[in-house]
């Protein structure tokens, strides 16, 4: 985490709590920054898949996912739970 960055963060699959300290941040001058996954408004959304698309597209994306079929999820989850697995994963639904 660089001095005065920014760390988004979103979803609450595993819980609200917040397993950690303030301090990094306060010592950093860091900014966490709350993403409402909900209630965006769809243009928003729009604007933003189309920007990590084309200018937000990490130029490195080939080296940090993979794409999957959706076959494949249930052994890629079992990779997951056993560590197996770097980087992201994308399923691919076609």
């Amino acid at each position: 985490m660089d001095h005065f960055g920014n760390i988004a963060l979103c979803g609450l699959v595993g819980g609200h709590n917040f397993a950690g300290t303030v301090i990094p941040f306060l010592l950093r001058g860091v900014n966490l920054l709350g993403i409402d996954s909900v209630l965006c408004p769809m243009p928003y959304r729009q604007e933003i898949w189309q920007r990590l698309a084309t200018d937000l597209k990490p130029r490195h994306l080939e080296q940090i996912a993979q794409v999957i079929s959706l076959d494949d999820l249930p052994g890629a989850v079992a990779d997951i739970l056993q560590g197996k697995v770097k980087g992201r994963l994308l399923v691919s639904l076609t």
